[in-house]
């Protein structure tokens, strides 16, 4: 553990273990013939490869520190930001130089509307006016009162400040990401900064404008073709992969590549071909299943959209047991989801299903009620009931609160206790 260990060549690096592991594949290093050199020398290749996409968040900007005591400082205001490519989040804030640069931010929708019909701009001059007058008047309204009013009053007072203060959720804007500078949606305020870390934040740039809009819209058309182009070259080389999606990064010249696979692929070889026809940088990353139905997105068996794409992107780890102690069916057609694994939102409740049971009976104990023996056949810990089956023939439902365990057996009590 504490030895150094000797420099490798740089082709190839593997990290970590399993199947989660990243490859950097640098040109310059391999042996390759002069026409391929040249192409190497003009794009920088970064090729990643890996099951789940849970890396930490790499980025140039990051919270200001200043010494050991302040190294946990975090911004007064952070947001959550969700890259729109693949529903991934992470964190970050935002310094403005004056007021005004709040009004500037706009939602896909007013962007989009913008760019379809521009607003003159005396209008958008106006509205930016407005904005500072009714920032202004509500500044003149706080600061005499706020002489005269409780903290309680002041703190709400200081609320509704801090509302007009900050970036409107839905919000597009250009941030740093781990993939590069690209076009991000800002969720909203983080209230609760127990589980940031201030060296994943990220620095906003500036508001996303129009042109964005424009050159992100280019890029769609873009983004069919160069995954028309990719999937061809990976059958002419016949490789063992599936192509999920490409994506152009908006302010750097860069592909992404997402695919799927059931073993590690060695595609050195396609990304030579990619570097030849697109003559920018290229990266691919593999992903698992579970990644891929977030990248894609769709409409969950609930009818709503699928949880890992519009809900939250941390993929925990769900088992079958989780759906036994709620009770669900076990046909893997109603517990899976479209990517094949089980559903995401059987953890959600489960905390509450594996609490209450430890209040009631385990299904299969047997003990002796009103002279007859019964043997417990369901337990429902939503309703807080369980089902007794007795040697008699009888089937009772009883509620929660009539079971007690002690000396190590559980026992009912009568009601009139």
């Amino acid at each position: 553990m504490g030895e150094s260990e000797t420099p490798k060549k740089p082709s190839f690096a593997s990290h970590g273990n399993g199947n989660n592991h990243t490859k950097h594949f640098h040109p310059s290093s391999a042996t390759v013939d002069s026409e391929q050199d040249s192409l190497d020398q003009m794009a920088s290749l970064e090729v990643f490869e890996e099951t789940e996409i849970e890396e930490v968040i790499s980025v140039p900007h990051t919270a200001k520190r200043t010494g050991p005591e302040e190294a946990e400082t975090l911004p007064d205001v952070l947001y959550r930001f969700k890259m729109l490519h693949s529903s991934e989040t992470f964190f970050g804030y935002y310094e403005p130089t004056k007021l005004e640069d709040y009004a500037a931010f706009r939602t896909l929708a007013e962007l989009e509307a913008m760019l379809k019909a521009p607003i003159p701009a005396s209008a958008h001059t106006g509205a930016t006016t407005l904005q500072s007058e009714v920032t202004a008047n509500a500044a003149d309204v706080v600061e005499p009162v706020l002489n005269t009013m409780s903290d309680e009053t002041e703190e709400l007072q200081q609320v509704a400040v801090a509302a007009i203060q900050s970036i409107p959720p839905r919000s597009l804007a250009i941030a740093p990401t781990k993939y590069g500078k690209d076009i991000v949606e800002i969720q909203g305020r983080i209230f609760d900064t127990s589980f940031v870390n201030a060296d994943e934040l990220v620095l906003i740039e500036r508001p996303a404008t129009v042109d964005d809009v424009r050159r992100m819209e280019e890029n769609l058309d873009k983004e069919k073709a160069a995954y028309e182009l990719c999937r061809e070259k990976i059958w002419a080389r016949n490789l063992p992969m599936k192509l999920v999606s490409a994506h152009y990064l908006l302010d750097e010249p860069k592909i992404l590549f997402y695919f799927t696979a059931d073993s590690r692929v060695d595609f050195r070889e396609l990304v030579k071909d990619l570097v030849a026809a697109f003559k920018m940088r290229i990266e691919l990353r593999q992903i698992g299943v579970r990644d891929e139905a977030r990248v894609t997105g769709g409409c969950g068996v609930c009818g709503r959209v699928l949880c890992c794409h519009g809900v939250s992107d941390k993929l925990n780890p769900v088992s079958i047991k989780m759906a036994k102690d709620q009770n669900l069916s076990l046909n893997s057609l109603k517990i899976s989801g479209p990517c094949g694994r089980l559903l995401c939102c059987l953890s959600y409740e489960y905390q509450f299903y594996k609490d209450a049971r430890r209040e009631l009976p385990q299904e299969g104990i047997k003990f002796t009620y009103d002279e007859t023996l019964f043997r417990v056949v369901e337990v429902n810990a939503l309703t807080g009931t369980v089902k007794l089956a007795g040697e008699d023939g009888r089937v009772l439902d009883m509620k929660a609160d009539r079971f007690r365990y002690s000396e190590g057996r559980w026992r009912i009590i009568d009601i009139e206790e």
